[in-house]
């Protein structure tokens, strides 16, 4: 199960209905997770011969479905691109460039032959009124005439021959394009064959484990703490640097510890959202380094998360954040925003009940940023944490978040968009109802 499009379908659907997912994050944070004291690695190693085989194939369809998906997809995407370009095959193109250029060729072979034949009609014409004119003289200018009218037969052959040469390569050219046309419409159906494989043997994994007994449940705590911070505007087309920072307020170490993600643009209003496919994320690509992980990573915040490996009591990890704009990304107003879990080895699990986001203007290359601050959301009272200092000259548009998903973070409104402030209500309980809903199916299926 892919946890990021899981997550970002959540956001989706917190931007579209904020009110269910604030009344239903809490009782879907308690997610259950199997019961064991060696975590969930150690329970595939504690299965039996049997169970653990069919473990394997189960896991292996699902792979093999996932791929085969993937594989139809690209491939039809493909087609689509050809039938775009005319990339037809290499022969079929070839011969109806060739068969056009022969047309064309032929046709100036015609006028110049029919432009020699009236040349030699008129010097015969000429001669024959000439009544100085020799019976040789005579006899050369008929000739002339007959070898012309000749040569425009030939050439008049010659363009009859092209013709039906263009006329053929011009049906391959149009049978290949239908064929490839049809090829794709196969493909389509073939990908919906292939998702219902890939559905039915997710719910195949899902009943594997669901058969294995009872589970306990991964706690909602504040084990794990984010901060976030960030510029006050993006420029389009352009990247702009955000710090993360993830500490570790709980009164032992963690062992694995991992940061979610996820960057929205804002619709200016809610008529402009489609509900079955968002897609907020579609104008940012994020890529991320620590201290630990000193070179650029591409995040897929629909598929990954953040590995911080683990962390010790009182700790944290500093995370730098490169967010990039699309050129093709409207202005308007967009927001960041962020939340952790952990897992140890001795089985334990959490998801943070805190989340941190950062909202920011989307302005054009012209436009110049506003030269007054936003607002940070307010801490919670109950565990209050300022936030840290903007870095690399940008003012912080963002702070911070200490509110539990049961209340949801509150945004400052800042713009003319009346989703910002439904948005960071519902931010956190996406977040952490999202982590939760697909904690103990990552768990089970870590390497699928």
């Amino acid at each position: 199960m892919k946890i990021r499009r899981i997550l970002a379908t959540a956001v989706a659907a917190a931007v579209t209905t904020p009110v269910v997912f604030l009344s239903a994050g809490p009782a879907f944070a308690e997610t259950p997770k199997p019961t064991t004291s060696k975590g969930a690695t150690a329970q595939q190693d504690d299965l039996d011969g049997p169970d653990f085989e069919e473990l394997e194939r189960l896991e292996a369809a699902y792979a093999a479905a996932e791929q085969k998906v993937e594989r139809l997809k690209a491939e039809r995407e493909q087609v689509k691109n050809d039938l775009l370009a005319g990339n037809l095959g290499k022969e079929v193109v070839e011969e109806l460039a060739a068969a056009e250029e022969a047309v064309a060729d032929a046709k100036a072979a015609r006028t110049a032959a029919e432009a020699v034949l009236t040349t030699a009609k008129e010097a015969l014409t000429a001669i024959e009124a000439d009544a100085a004119a020799t019976p040789e003289q005579k006899t050369a200018a008929a000739e002339a005439v007959t070898t012309a009218e000749a040569e425009v037969a030939k050439a008049v052959a010659a363009a009859t021959a092209a013709d039906e040469r263009l006329a053929r390569a011009t049906t391959a050219w149009n049978d290949a394009r239908v064929a490839l046309a049809q090829k794709g419409s196969l493909l389509a159906e073939d990908i919906k064959v292939a998702e219902q494989e890939l559905a039915d043997a997710e719910a195949a994994l899902d009943a594997f484990w669901e058969d294995k007994g009872d589970f306990d449940e991964c706690v909602e705590d504040g084990a794990v703490r984010s901060t976030l911070t960030g510029p006050k505007t993006i420029t389009i087309g352009s990247s702009a640097n955000f710090s993360l920072t993830v500490k570790n307020t709980s009164d032992r170490d963690l062992d694995s510890v991992r940061s979610y993600l996820f960057a929205a643009q804002l619709p200016e209003s809610w008529e402009d959202i489609d509900e079955e496919h968002p897609n907020l994320d579609r104008y940012f690509d994020i890529d991320w380094k620590s201290a630990a992980n000193p070179e650029w990573t591409e995040l897929d915040f629909r598929d990954d998360a953040i590995e911080l490996g683990s962390i010790g009591k009182g700790g944290k990890v500093d995370v730098t954040l490169r967010l990039t704009v699309d050129e093709d990304a409207p202005a308007g107003e967009g927001i960041a925003f962020t939340t952790g879990e952990y897992e140890n080895e001795d089985g334990s699990c959490g998801i943070s009940e805190q989340y941190a986001e950062v909202e920011f203007d989307i302005v054009e290359p012209s436009e110049e940023p506003e030269p007054e601050e936003t607002a940070s959301p307010s801490p919670s009272p109950s565990t209050s944490t300022p936030a840290p200092a903007a870095t690399s000259g940008h003012t912080p548009q963002g702070g911070s978040s200490n509110t539990p998903v049961t209340t949801g973070g509150e945004l400052a409104a800042t713009g003319s968009s009346d989703v910002l402030p439904q948005v960071g209500m519902a931010a956190g309980a996406a977040l952490v109802l999202g982590a939760g809903a697909v904690f103990v199916a990552r768990r089970r299926r870590a390497n699928v």
